[in-house]
This record gives C-alpha cells, sequence and structure tokens, in this order.
C-alpha cells in the first residue's frame, strides 16, 4: 500500500480549487462548533511547532490557539531559542524536528529558507508568512468575503498599496475562486511578475481577470471589496520616508471608499496604522470587517 504524498502549504497555488472550498466548509463546522462551546479534537496527541523569525501578534495567537482548541500543542520557537541561530543548518533542523513534531510553521524572512526547511522536512510544512507569500492570511481573508458576501465568484477584489507577499497571496486567492482582482499599486511596487502571470493563467480557467494599475481610483471603482496592508513592512525601516511619499495616493480612506460600489466591505490583514496606508474613519467605519477578518 502507497502512503499519502507529503504535502506542504508554501504558497497559495499549492491548493486546488476543491482544496479550497473543502477548507471553507470544514472552516464553517468548526468555527461552529466552537461558538457552540462543543468539543472538537481532530488534534488531539499532535504537536506542532512554530518557528518565528518575524515578530507576530495574529499569527503566533491563532495557530497556537487554533492547536488548543483542536485538542493538539503548539511549541513556539524564536531563532534565539534555536541552534539555527548559532550556526546549524536549515536542513538539519528540519530533519530533526520531523522526528518530533507533526507540524512545522514557518514565518521567515526568506521565501527560499521556507523552501529549504520543506524539502528537508518530512512532515508538512506551513507558510506563515515570508517575503514571497502570506497564504494563510488570504485563507482567512477568503472565508470573511464569504461570511459578509455570501460567495467569491463573479466579485471584484481590489487591493491598494504595496505589491507585497500579501498582495501576491491575494491576487492567486482571487484567481483561484473566481474573482476579478485589481491591484492598485505605484510604479515599482507591483505584486511579483512570475505570480502575476501564474495568477492570470490560473484566472482564465475560472473566467475571471487579473489586472495590474498605477490610478488607485481606477483600481477602487466598482469594487466588492476593498483591501490594504501596510505601507512599510518589516525589514524595510530605512525605506519608510520615501514609501510614505510615494503611497500616500493610495490611502483608503472615505473618498476611496465612495468610488466602490455601495455595499462594498474594507479589510485590513492589521496591524493598521491609521491615517497611513488606511484612515480611523474607514478602519473603524461600519463597511469595514477587520476584526472578523482577524478573528478568521
Amino acid at each position: 500500500m502507497s502512503s499519502k504524498p507529503l504535502k506542504h502549504f508554501l504558497q497559495f497555488k499549492d491548493l486546488s480549487r476543491d482544496e479550497l472550498e473543502y477548507l471553507f466548509e470544514r472552516t464553517r463546522l468548526i468555527k461552529k462548533k466552537f461558538k457552540s462551546y462543543e468539543k472538537y479534537w481532530p488534534l488531539e496527541d499532535r504537536t506542532l511547532v512554530m518557528i518565528f523569525e518575524k515578530a507576530s501578534t495574529r499569527t503566533r495567537v491563532s495557530f497556537e490557539v487554533g492547536m488548543t482548541q483542536l485538542g493538539g500543542h503548539a511549541i513556539f520557537l524564536s531563532p534565539k531559542d534555536m541552534q539555527i541561530g548559532r550556526g546549524e543548518t536549515v536542513a538539519d533542523t528540519a530533519k530533526v524536528l520531523s522526528r518530533y513534531v507533526d507540524v512545522i510553521m514557518y514565518r521567515a524572512f526568506k521565501h527560499e529558507i521556507t523552501l529549504d526547511l520543506a524539502q528537508n522536512s518530512s512532515v508538512p510544512v506551513i507558510n506563515a508568512l515570508d517575503d514571497l507569500e502570506h497564504p494563510c492570511q488570504i485563507s482567512a481573508d477568503l472565508q470573511t468575503i464569504i461570511e459578509h458576501k455570501g460567495k467569491l465568484e463573479g466579485l471584484k477584489l481590489t487591493y491598494v498599496g504595496d505589491g507585497n507577499n500579501v498582495c501576491n497571496s491575494l491576487m492567486l486567492g482571487a484567481a483561484l475562486t473566481g474573482m476579478d482582482f485589481v491591484a492598485g499599486c505605484p510604479k515599482g511596487y507591483q505584486p511579483n511578475p512570475d505570480l502575476t502571470n501564474k495568477a492570470r493563467e490560473i484566472a482564465r480557467k475560472n473566467r475571471s481577470t487579473i489586472s495590474i494599475v498605477e490610478d488607485p481610483k481606477l483600481a477602487a471603482k466598482d469594487a466588492d471589496v476593498l483591501y490594504t496592508d501596510v505601507w512599510v513592512s518589516m525589514g524595510e525601516e530605512d525605506e519608510a520616508a520615501q514609501r510614505e511619499r510615494v503611497f500616500k495616493p493610495y490611502q483608503i480612506n472615505s473618498d476611496l471608499l465612495s468610488l466602490s460600489r455601495d455595499d462594498s466591505i474594507v479589510l485590513h490583514c492589521m496591524p493598521a496604522h491609521r491615517g497611513m496606508e488606511i484612515s480611523a474613519e474607514v478602519i473603524d467605519g461600519e463597511r469595514s470587517v477587520v476584526f472578523d477578518e482577524a478573528e478568521n
């Protein structure tokens, strides 16, 4: 009997549409059980190790609490807690941890290191953010849109701001689920071109479109969902002044929101900087669903 092939979740394109729909179905079931205080422990006696090169609030708490609520156990490790911080290779670390735990979650600075870890692991590896993608975040985002819109296919999802890891995964998620996606990003800060081409290839199969524009107003027009992220990610602090100048016209505020549909919703993966990428009146307004998003 052949064993089931090892499956990692490193990029959003690692999921098929059927797998994604199954994920949303399971999410609704698990969330309903949790809200009803119904014990549900499918991960009993399972252990997740969480490796964080970057600091986190939502990612760490959601993974750790999630494992606890599903009956499992989570272990937190930072580079200072590990021999990898003293020169042990990523390959050796992956091989050793695979003997101890059932799943490895990695929040990394570089996607190449995420790949290296996965290639040397004999247990599933989950990408909890690197410089290329943030697939777990987008899974939660799409679930939030379903809860508020009742569907994904046929909606227009607009991302405004820095074409970063979140934008890359969001673009792929939209393509996979049949959403029309528009990224409004300044020149030089647009999403990864290889992933853009991949997203367009996927979108064609699902009869949706992927567009990259520089004009944030054009991007926001008739959007069902408006999404943004911070202008300065961790590790880019030395570029802060320049980025703030470049992205100033890309703030989601009441003027930009007025160009979207009357029943549009606003998402932000947080942490948010009110008065920068999003105005306080929008993120705290009635169309904002950012705290539902954070919960998911």
